[in-house]
């Protein structure tokens, strides 16, 4: 996602959440009440009203109907510049992520963003085609770095990553970028509610061929599942897609290698690569 692309984002996310909250407090409602009459939670309308979570149409229909607006929100909603609502998947992917319960992630072209180093996430950020100027790959690495609080939450979520070997086996931004990632690794290995099992090369059968992908678990237990390509970003928050995926998940914990020989693995990747540093 481009600067100015978020900030157009940001900016009509927040014009549609402050008419939320207006027409609120109109109707006489607080956040927590009208989040029970819709099943929510009070912070997701606080996120909505805020900017930070977009607003969904058949959510918008429903609170103009509460509200008595007369289909104001949905119409501001479809108002939005075309430009904008692709990216909104991904902001709201972002805010399901900071509050998730559970988060199972698979990735095969690099180690998942929520266990890089900061050197690697630049090196992973440089890559990119066409490039980023310099200015943006700090925003983003900055952005990154910020995303794994959320395993180091006073309660974190449980956590499991699958990472196909393939993606160890790169060395992006240089040996001593990859050692400092392969030791951060070895390191998430041993903390509770972190799993990590690595999809060994040579495998006769794949689950994971399609690609990358996250499924999360909300506090309210919706199951979300979400995809990046190179075209965009998707969130799936439909029943069957994300049964798909959860099956899909299922069978690459069953083809990867078991958490102890993961870690022997990694002991043994980190070892290797320190003796050709000496």
């Amino acid at each position: 996602m481009g600067t100015t692309t978020t900030r157009r984002n940001a900016s009509a996310m927040k014009m549609v959440g402050a008419l939320l909250a207006l027409y609120r407090q109109a109707a006489g409602h607080t956040q927590r009440s009208l989040g029970e009459r819709f099943v929510i939670s009070e912070q997701q309308i606080a996120s909505i009203e805020q900017g930070r979570r977009p607003l969904k149409p058949d959510l918008a229909e429903q609170l103009d109907e509460l509200l008595g607006t007369k289909g104001a929100l949905s119409v501001a909603l479809s108002r939005m510049p075309e430009v904008d609502l692709v990216p909104l998947w991904a902001e709201e992917y972002l805010d399901r992520e900071r509050e998730a319960i559970a988060i199972s992630v698979y990735d095969s072209l690099a180690v998942p963003g929520q266990l890089q180093t900061e050197r690697y996430a630049r090196a992973v950020f440089r890559s990119r085609v066409p490039v980023y100027d310099q200015d943006e790959i700090e925003r983003l690495v900055a952005t990154r770095m910020q995303r794994q609080e959320i395993l180091h939450r006073k309660v974190p979520p449980t956590a499991s990553f699958v990472i196909w070997e393939a993606a160890l086996r790169d060395h992006l931004g240089g040996k001593d970028v990859y050692t400092e990632q392969v030791q951060k690794l070895r390191e998430c290995a041993d903390m509770p509610g972190i799993t990590i099992q690595v999809l060994p090369l040579g495998r006769t059968s794949h689950a994971g061929l399609d690609g990358p992908f996250v499924l999360l678990e909300t506090p309210e237990h919706q199951r979300l599942a979400y995809m990046e390509t190179q075209r965009g970003s998707h969130l799936i928050a439909d029943p069957d897609g994300v049964g798909i995926l959860t099956q899909k998940y299922a069978m690459l914990r069953t083809q990867a290698l078991n958490t102890e020989d993961s870690r022997d693995l990694l002991d043994r990747l980190g070892e290797k690569h320190e003796r050709q540093r000496t």
